[in-house]
């Protein structure tokens, strides 16, 4: 089955995560079937949608490698279109102006009362809702009112089209119908914009109830009683037309045959059906993708963490990795594999692998990702990577090639390689990490140890990582103690931090007699009180 999906954003500045895996979402689709992916710019929010937010977002597109196969279409360019397509529905009936003595009132779309015949329309049964007992039901073109009690006592306002309540009877307090609409009186109603009926005294309403239906490619079986539902604006009284309406005629335009979208488009699906239906348009595939979440399950957004493309491409995340990861993030190749090449993920996707359930978004997870990533990278490439990163002066001395070919397989980001100053350069006395020095220089016996390390070390008794470890085992088994228990003291004494590559390889980078240096000098500072 061939894709003719699209990529449909409103660009108003950063590009959330969520936003961009739709689009690999359908770029995976269209590749994978040998379809078309197409990219539609959905611009008619001109204070927000500046060159800069496009050309941010078509660089983000750029940088993740989605590259789509026919020229851009702008919907602002599609205007005449959409009202094109808005005065038909309107000489058609299936459109009006809430105010029709008012030139620029916003134009309606008006969900049809004769809808039995339409391929996503079914019958639910008989159905009946109460009313608040005695109150009053009202019935205009725009639809029906009328008051319900909540599950706590209180009353609700209730409004919907006429067109979920076929064959409706108000039933009284006293049992007895009071008003009954049939195809006539709905006529009457919904052509005269004038007409109003009134209906006191009502306790219950009875009608045939109607379903809006469809099969989606991800979540299954979907259905919304058409009783639920409202008419709505599609052109407002500025004369813009509304994403419903211009969403539909675009897609259109384009020739999609499908929709893969977030599951917050569920609800607009259901009203586009009518739309495309009312408009002799066949309706595309849909297909609503679960939404991502952070750890409480809600949605992700900025304030859980880095939530545009923009924050990772500055953090140093690779753009394979991220894309390797939201392409896991709510699908999966259907076995346990976590690392995917793009070609991999082409040849496996299929959008009904996708999960129906919430994607939690993991930043460790996508971390270790971009970590294995790095260290597979050809050393010219990570080279060229890790000088974006680090300072002038780092890149140009002597050490740096030492030092970053030491650090590639234990780099998880590249913003990590700001944290590799005291390879070139010895920590101040107020750069060393407080919590290491209580922790690890503390004990007096520990502190005579490394004492005699660094004397070991300046006497030349190493020459290598492999000696040095053998040198350092000797002295904790001369001092009783298990293998590795003096490491973190030397590494906090010549680094001024508690993590980083091995011990011995990180001294033979920074130098056997420096490194000597730096543990005296460590052995001079105050030890933090807490």
């Amino acid at each position: 089955m061939s894709f003719r999906a699209r990529f449909a954003p409103s660009p108003t500045g950063q590009v959330h995560i969520g936003n961009i895996r739709t689009a690999i979402f359908n770029w995976l689709a269209t590749r994978h079937s040998k379809g078309t992916f197409l990219l539609r710019i959905e611009d008619t929010d001109l204070e927000r949608s500046t060159k800069e937010a496009i050309d941010k977002l078509l660089e983000c597109m750029e940088w993740l490698g989605l590259d789509y196969d026919e020229e851009i279409v702008y919907q602002t360019s599609q205007l005449p279109r959409h009202i094109e397509e808005a005065k038909k529905l309107e000489a058609a009936e299936n459109a009006y102006r809430l105010d029709p003595a008012e030139t620029n009132s916003p134009l309606l779309f008006k969900l049809p009362y004769d809808c039995d015949s339409f391929e996503f329309i079914r019958q639910a049964g008989p159905a009946e809702l109460k009313v608040a007992p005695g109150s009053t039901v009202k019935l205009n073109r725009t639809g029906i009112e009328f008051i319900t009690i909540t599950p706590k006592g209180k009353e609700a306002e209730n409004a919907f089209s006429l067109a979920g309540f076929k064959d409706l009877d108000i039933v009284g307090t006293d049992g007895n119908v009071l008003f009954h609409l049939d195809g006539e009186k709905y006529k009457t109603l919904s052509l005269n914009p004038k007409e109003k009926t009134e209906i006191p005294g009502a306790a219950l309403l009875k009608f045939n109830r109607r379903e809006v239906f469809y099969e989606d490619l991800v979540k299954g079986l979907m259905a919304k009683p058409l009783d639920s539902m409202k008419d709505f604006i599609i052109i407002r009284s500025d004369g813009s037309p509304v994403f419903h309406l211009a969403n539909v005629c675009d897609d259109v335009t384009q020739n999609v045959t499908h929709i893969v979208r977030g599951d917050d488009h569920v609800e607009n699906t259901f009203r586009h059906l009518f739309i495309f239906k009312l408009l002799n348009f066949t309706p595309p595939k849909y297909a609503h993708l679960p939404m991502i979440v952070n750890k409480a399950g809600k949605p992700y957004s900025k304030r859980d963490g880095d939530a545009f493309v923009g924050d990772f491409r500055a953090k140093g995340f690779l753009p394979e990795a991220l894309f390797n990861y939201l392409s896991l993030l709510g699908w999966s190749p259907g076995d346990d594999r976590e690392k995917m090449s793009r070609h991999e993920l082409v040849d496996a996707f299929t959008i009904e692998r996708a999960l129906r359930s919430p994607a939690q978004f993991d930043i460790q997870k996508l971390t270790n990702l971009n970590g294995h990533y790095i260290a597979e990278l050809p050393e010219e490439e990570y080279l060229a990577h890790v000088k974006e990163f680090l300072p002038g002066d780092q890149v140009s001395h002597p050490l740096f090639k030492a030092v970053a070919k030491l650090m590639q397989s234990r780099t998880k980001t590249f913003a990590d390689v700001l944290q590799w100053k005291y390879f070139f350069a010895a920590p101040a006395a107020e750069e060393y990490d407080p919590k290491g020095l209580k922790k690890f220089l503390s004990d007096p016996a520990m502190r005579a140890l490394a004492e005699k390390a660094a004397g070991k070390l300046e006497e030349g008794a190493v020459s290598d990582a492999v000696s040095m470890e053998e040198l350092f085992h000797k002295l904790e088994e001369e001092a009783g103690l298990k293998q590795g228990k003096l490491n973190q003291v030397i590494r906090v004494a010549v680094t001024g931090t508690t993590i980083g590559a091995g011990l011995c390889e990180t001294i033979e980078v920074i130098g056997i007699a420096e490194s000597a240096k730096r543990i005296r000098f460590a052995m001079t500072l105050p030890i933090p009180e807490a």
